[in-house]
């Protein structure tokens, strides 16, 4: 079970189908339902110690967005030019752990690698505006949140995941279902092909211009980020066996409406097997993904694997058993 109380989220109620008022989500409103969303300088580790950057690690990251005649960065091209510093250089492991080994162009190795923004960072709103309570967050990912009111909770998720695919090459495998249970796929998009709506049916039509370029591929996503929803993760995700064994690229998602899905960052283990893992969330209304903090007092960074039983990651109540993997990491 999950319960949350959100006080800077606009509730919606059940059966509200587009979250922005754009073309298409007036033909959608009539028959998709969507799974609406979700509703804060230093950290300490798993066992109450202070987790700190490597020593002699860089604090400066690429440009927030390329500007023109910039080149964006080949693994992460929401930025341009290298990275400096990453997740895996800014938070070490607690005492006694080190982190789990993971094929290099893996999905776990992508996001160890991902930007973080100097010191602990403010999170800012889709609109600019830094968001008012944030207290439970121990960084802020150096990932654009985009200029409208979209990139939530599983659209975080889904948006890591295809950045991930199309950085190395696995293109064609991006595909997302609306909550209508519909399937969006990228290779379509880029052929020009747009959802069309007959009735409560949801068919592909090519009424948009062919393109592969990083502008499409973004307004693929903001497509899928308004008609796909932690219900709709939830489904496409195969449950994790024992959640002790988590890995990086797992998510813990509850479907509904509203739901509420958080990714693993990354993963350490200790000589004796024991794991403990990073999280990272957005929120409602569209934020910067932020990797949050285990328990306030003392606020910890990292958080314990366990087969069984609750965790309380930034004021959530998540149960170890919603943990899901994507079927090919």
């Amino acid at each position: 079970m999950l319960s949350h109380r959100i006080d800077d989220t606009r509730q919606r109620p059940r059966g509200v189908t587009a979250r922005r008022p754009t073309l298409l989500a007036a033909v959608l409103l009539a028959g998709l339902l969507l799974a609406s969303g979700c509703r804060d300088d230093r950290s300490t580790d798993v066992d109450g110690r202070e987790s700190a950057a490597a020593p002699g690690a860089p604090t400066v990251i690429g440009t927030r967005e390329p500007q023109p005649g910039q080149r964006r960065n080949p693994d992460y091209p929401w930025i341009a030019g290298p990275v400096w510093e990453t997740l895996g250089s800014r938070v070490r492991p607690p005492r006694g752990y080190v982190r789990v080994e993971v094929p290099e162009h893996s999905f776990a190795a992508w996001l160890r690698g991902l930007p973080v923004y100097p010191g602990r960072g403010v999170i800012h709103l889709y609109d600019g505006t830094p968001r008012r309570t944030a207290g439970t967050h121990v960084a802020v990912l150096a990932v654009d949140v985009g200029h409208r009111d979209l990139q939530q909770c599983a659209d975080a998720v889904i948006r890591l995941r295809a950045e991930y695919l199309r950085s190395v090459g696995r293109s064609d495998e991006i595909a997302f279902r609306f909550t209508s249970g519909d399937l969006a796929r990228w290779r379509d998009w880029r052929e020009g092909l747009r959802p069309r709506i007959t009735g409560t049916r949801v068919s592909w039509a090519r009424t948009g211009s062919r393109g592969s370029g990083y502008a499409d591929f973004r307004a693929y996503l903001d497509a899928v980020f308004t008609y796909a929803g932690t219900a709709s993760l939830e489904k496409e995700l195969a449950p994790v066996a024992d959640p002790a064994r988590v890995e990086a690229g797992d998510v813990f998602v509850v479907g509904g409406f509203p739901g509420h899905a958080m990714l693993v960052l990354d993963v350490a283990e200790n000589p004796r097997g024991e794991r403990v893992f990073l999280l990272c969330q957005s929120l409602e209304p569209a934020q910067e993904i932020h990797v949050i903090q285990s328990g306030r007092f003392p606020r910890r960074t990292w958080h314990k694997a366990q087969s069984r039983g609750h965790f309380f990651p930034a004021g959530w109540r998540f149960s170890y058993s919603v943990l899901r993997r994507f079927p090919d990491p």
